[in-house]
């Protein structure tokens, strides 16, 4: 989540080691059981379990793994016990931080969540103090390495089946899309065995701030690593932009 590169911080993810990439799979399990209590385990007729499942599929979460997840939780429903929250506060240099879980133990979520944040040398505010930086949209990463398409054509593409932003770095292309139309693009891309790197629905930030001070820098590092390695958490957006 550090840094200011997009596909370097994927990578980077995705390159864990085997413990951090089982915390993944935990959280990604987590989403897939909470979309399957709220919308049935067909994906016909669940937006929720379908973004769930695009987002375990971008992680390389095998595809028997997400299948037994969901009919786990289609078979035992009153297994699946875990309430969501949402926590909003600062990082240091006033950077805006917003963490979501999904707990079964919700005053110990909040306990973990307020140490990151004390030991990141940041601070927890009340709701809605920072999630007004953000917009929720739909994000897809493609890279260029090994695309057979070129610019243009991904951008017309991108665009007749939603998209509402195309943006190209020199790494690859970041395609952004309305939450309602997210998958419409995401499938689209699919359909022409257009690979993503990452593909899922979250808050990008409006404006990002950036940290040049050392201590500032570890202290963010520190926050964010705290809350990676809590398996409460299920994600964690803020507008740090960090200058290379």
């Amino acid at each position: 989540m550090a840094g200011h590169s997009k596909f370097a911080n994927i990578k980077h993810r995705k390159g864990k080691n085997d413990a951090a990439r089982g915390r993944i799979f935990t959280r990604l399990g987590r989403e897939l059981a909470m979309a399957v209590k709220f919308g049935g385990a067909e994906m016909a007729g669940n937006s929720r379990l379908r973004d769930a499942i695009a987002k375990a599929k971008a992680e390389n979460m095998p595809n028997d793994t997400i299948e037994r997840a969901i009919k786990k939780a289609a078979g035992d429903l009153n297994a699946v016990n875990y309430e969501s929250a949402t926590y909003e506060g600062y990082g240091p240099g006033g950077v805006a931080v917003i963490v979501e879980v999904l707990t079964d133990n919700r005053n110990r979520a909040a306990a973990s969540v307020r140490h990151a944040f004390t030991k990141g040398g940041g601070s927890l505010g009340a709701q809605g103090c920072v999630s007004f930086m953000f917009d929720e949209v739909g994000q897809i990463l493609i890279e260029r390495e090994g695309l057979t398409i070129d610019e243009d054509e991904l951008m017309m593409f991108t665009a007749d089946a939603g998209a509402q932003d195309f943006i190209a770095t020199d790494e690859g292309f970041e395609i952004i899309t309305a939450p309602d139309d997210f998958n419409a693009v995401r499938e689209a891309l699919v359909g022409q065995n257009i690979l993503t790197v990452s593909a899922e629905i979250l808050k990008k930030p409006q404006t990002t701030v950036n940290l040049t001070e050392p201590e500032q820098l570890k202290q963010m590092n520190k926050m964010i690593d705290i809350l990676d390695d809590d398996d409460d958490v299920q994600s964690v957006y803020h507008n740090w932009e960090e200058t290379p």
